[in-house]
């Protein structure tokens, strides 16, 4: 049996060694390095060159809690199913019990403490800019990874439209909230999760 050549660069390297970070330290990061990481995002492919994404980055904690906490209220009132097993479901996925429990969930449960949040739109009429913005914001966290930051894709994010502060993001009408994604200084250090095998198949 032939063996896998197996390459290792810092782009692979990168790609490997990013996670889902949902702990974060304190510390800012500098405003220059934010563009930069947006600017790695923008370089993705879109269709039709349309490239549809815009950022509304957030960095006002005070704020980001606010968001955060009614973030919440109308995922468990709007998007839960009736019973204790729908609700605990629920939770799991909202606050990841699963995961490390810590302090920044009983302030922060959707952001989880982090110093910035990127809220990514798109125009509302644009039917491909689901998937132009997923390749973004896959640019954008490994760059923030290769430049020792951390970051998480937020998908409760989108439900920022169902809370009273929306307008302070200042979001014009024909826009619409696809995707967030946290960034910051990670603090901690989660283990990779098994990935499935049997994905690939040769045709040809």
């Amino acid at each position: 049996m032939k063996k896998t050549l197996v390459i290792s660069n810092p782009t692979i390297d990168t790609i490997n060694t990013r996670r889902a970070i949902r702990k974060y330290k304190a510390g800012m990061p500098d405003k220059d390095m934010i563009v930069q990481i947006l600017d790695a995002g923008m370089m993705a492919p879109s269709a039709m060159n349309k490239q549809p994404w815009k950022f509304y980055v957030l960095r006002d904690k005070d704020l980001i809690k606010l968001i955060s906490k009614e973030i919440a209220e109308v995922a468990f009132k709007d998007f839960i199913k009736p019973g204790l097993k729908g609700i605990f479901h629920a939770a799991k996925q909202l606050l990841h019990v699963a995961h490390d429990f810590n302090f920044h969930l009983l302030h922060d449960p959707v952001f989880h403490g982090a110093p910035v949040v990127i809220f990514i739109t798109a125009p509302r009429d644009n039917e491909w800019a689901p998937i132009d913005i997923g390749m973004c914001a896959q640019n954008i966290m490994l760059c923030a990874k290769s430049l020792g930051l951390d970051s998480c894709p937020v998908g409760f994010g989108k439900f920022v439209s169902h809370t009273r502060y929306y307008s302070k993001l200042s979001i014009p009408g024909n826009e619409m909230v696809l995707l967030s994604i946290t960034l910051g200084y990670g603090d901690e250090h989660p283990d990779i999760h098994k990935r499935e095998g049997n994905k690939i198949v040769f045709v040809g």
